[in-house]
């Protein structure tokens, strides 16, 4: 039995038991671990969620399939299934559901889920190790051409010392009109003298 739902649990990522919550398997993403140089697999683990437990349609489907048997006696046979699994709990029954975990009953009456190890342990650690290539060429394709990375970094290295002559030649324009505006403008206000000029 338990075979059949953690085939769905792993492919789907969640089983409701109506009554008792939802199981979830989650995936904690690769990682890569500098310090040890090591690239670490996906993890994976069992959560459990007791405020949602409606099975999905598609779940009856499933369980038809794979028992041979028509949707509405799934949801039966799924049904008592789920009856007799929280009978068992409210009793004090410890049930292990193999391969994800175990199901009991705390002293205040909430149900407790204790994840089983992480499945998947044949994922491993594999050694990552940078690779810095100093003045390696490749083909770039550069609009509708292609070009070598050597031929670009050239480009792009003329572009930049271009750009600084033009900024340059800016600047000195820039600072040339704003010295000219300055002159106009101290002749305009005190005119135009040549020496020294004394009034009697």
């Amino acid at each position: 039995m338990f075979d059949v739902l953690n085939a769905y649990l792993y492919q789907h990522r969640s089983i409701s038991i109506p009554g008792l919550g939802t199981i979830y398997l989650e995936t904690l993403p690769a990682a890569v671990d500098v310090a040890d140089r090591t690239m670490l697999p996906p993890v994976y683990h069992f959560r459990f969620d007791k405020y949602f437990d409606a099975p999905d349609k598609e779940f009856f489907s499933y369980i038809a399939t794979q028992r041979n048997v028509l949707d509405y006696e799934a949801i039966k046979w799924y049904n008592e299934f789920s009856f007799e699994l929280r009978r068992r709990i409210n009793n004090g029954d410890v049930v292990t559901w193999d391969g994800v975990g175990v199901l009991k009953k705390d002293g205040s009456g909430n149900v407790l889920f204790e994840p089983a190890p992480a499945p998947f342990v044949f994922l491993q650690p594999t050694p990552a190790m940078r690779v810095s290539r100093q003045n390696a060429q490749h083909t770039l394709v550069v609009g509708d051409r292609e070009r070598t990375s050597d031929e670009m970094a050239e480009m792009l290295h003329d572009d930049a010392r271009r750009r600084r002559r033009v900024a340059w030649w800016v600047i000195a324009l820039v600072i040339a009109v704003a010295g000219l505006a300055f002159l106009g403008w101290y002749f305009y206000s005190h005119g135009l003298s040549t020496g020294n000029q004394t009034k009697f």
